[in-house]
């Protein structure tokens, strides 16, 4: 096939011979009509007629091949200026496809920036948020502490604690323990120190008996603990632990128990097999099962979770004597007293040891001990401890009173400068009650006279005192 530039010069080359075509047409018709005109009509005159119609048609069909070539020029002039437009087109094109992406570049940038800000936003928020949550709760902190100063003054008074009056024992029955129990549930593991004030107002609200605030709180903290850090966190456990005591001080144990259960295999898995917060979750769900009555489901647990802290903390540790107490209060409520006695022993062995003879604990393991021995009948094991008791705490509090004992009149004065102590009272009810009993049951008359008190609903002296 041709090209443009051939066509156009075969074009031109026609032009050019037709044109010269046509003058020499023109040329001839112009000596044929001479002759016509200086000839007289005749058969020469029609046969030059006849040449002037052929050169005639020439002529015309010249002019309409000139002016079909002109035509053809003149389209190929116009598609060269089409050509020339396209490509200027083509360019401007080009142009507006780089400026097209480059534009596109430039929003992308520009979105990508927008979601940054946006997150950043979203996180100031959050911290905001965060914030003032804890600068409104911050006021708690005062109350809390000295909440604590006031507990840890009254727990001077180990003989009070030890053996409070029947009417004493009925009101803290009926008031919630939550405060207590919930902070011991966590030893051996430290709580984190953003949720540690969260903690400390929530047993605050749940030991007032103020569920309706407690748990919504809690909620709130572990949905947004779970935004933040997921699902899978050990915090989130913590505050799963709390909500969990939360609810069993409210008696929902199927409520507490999947909780705790949930909590135990966060930590499990994100702490490891033998971590201390893997203890004290074994141990809240050991005490959860216990209250249900599920002595033997709780058990194991609680024999992991003395494991687990004998293995991190040591055997000699006053956390493993904690958990000895717990360990030996289930076994007692299913009658193993051979198990009790040796727990309850070697917890007694550890806080002598490492808290020293005078530790609140040892009374009160000691009082658990004496329990166990009268459960069983042996009843001057018993009171020997109990005696032990009440000697320990009297010479914490007055001082030796073995000269007291040797001289009746100097006792007769020891006794009245007991009464006139604001504690004695209490103490003189304790000792008269426990002494009273023990010397019952050594006689063999104790049976029939507890047998009415034991159906009254009041709580019996010798009952085990949870150490936490």
């Amino acid at each position: 096939m041709l090209s443009g530039e051939e066509i156009l010069c075969s074009t031109q080359q026609v032009i050019a011979g037709l044109e010269a075509l046509r003058g020499e047409n023109r040329t001839l018709l112009d000596s044929l009509q001479e002759t016509l005109q200086s000839q007289t009509p005749s058969e020469s005159a029609s046969l030059e007629q006849e040449k002037t119609n052929i050169i005639l048609e020439s002529l015309e069909r010249i002019e309409l091949g000139l002016g079909e070539a002109q035509v053809m020029m003149a389209l190929s002039a116009h598609l060269g200026s089409l050509e020339a437009e396209k490509q200027k087109l083509r360019a401007q094109v080009r142009r507006l496809c780089q400026e097209n992406q480059w534009l596109r570049d430039e929003l992308a940038r520009a979105q990508q920036q927008l979601q940054e800000r946006e997150q950043e936003v979203v996180t100031l928020e959050e911290q905001n948020r965060h914030l003032q949550f804890m600068n409104s709760i911050r006021k708690y902190d005062h109350e809390e502490s000295s909440m604590e100063d006031k507990d840890s003054t009254s727990g001077k008074g180990s003989l009070d604690d030890l053996f409070p009056s029947e009417e004493e024992e009925q009101s803290h029955m009926s008031q919630p323990h939550s405060s207590a129990a919930a902070a011991a549930q966590q030893g051996g593991y430290e709580i984190p120190a953003r949720l540690r004030t969260l903690h400390n107002l929530v047993i605050q609200y749940a030991s007032q008996g103020r569920y309706e605030v407690a748990v919504p709180l809690c909620k709130q903290a572990l949905e947004d603990l779970e935004k933040s850090s997921g699902h899978s966190h050990p915090d989130v456990a913590t505050m799963l632990n709390i909500l969990a005591l939360v609810y069993r001080d409210q008696n929902k144990y199927k409520e507490a128990a999947n909780l705790l259960n949930d909590a135990l295999a966060i930590r499990e898995k994100t702490l490891g097999m033998d971590h201390p917060a893997v203890a004290a979750t074994l141990n809240n769900l050991a005490v959860l099962y216990g209250k249900r009555g599920k002595y033997k489901e709780a058990e194991p647990l609680c024999k992991r979770a003395l494991e687990i802290r004998e293995k991190v903390l040591g055997t000699d540790h006053p956390d493993v004597a904690k958990q000895l107490n717990n360990l030996a209060l289930l076994c007692q409520n299913q009658g193993k007293y051979q198990e009790v006695e040796q727990y309850y022993e070697r917890a007694l062995h550890i806080y002598q040891s490492q808290l020293g003879p005078d530790d609140a604990n040892v009374a009160k393991t000691k009082n658990n001990l004496a329990s166990c021995y009268l459960k069983q009948g042996k009843y001057r094991q018993a009171e020997a401890l109990y005696k032990e008791i009440l000697t320990r705490a009297h010479e914490k509090e007055f001082g030796s009173v073995e000269g007291k004992i040797k001289d009746g009149s100097s006792r007769q004065d020891g006794l009245g400068s007991l009464k006139r102590s604001g504690s004695f009272t209490k103490l003189r009810e304790s000792i008269r009650r426990s002494s009273e009993k023990l010397v019952r049951k050594l006689k063999g008359v104790g049976t029939q006279e507890t047998a009415p008190r034991a159906s009254s609903g009041s709580r019996d002296p010798s009952d085990i005192i949870l150490i936490c």
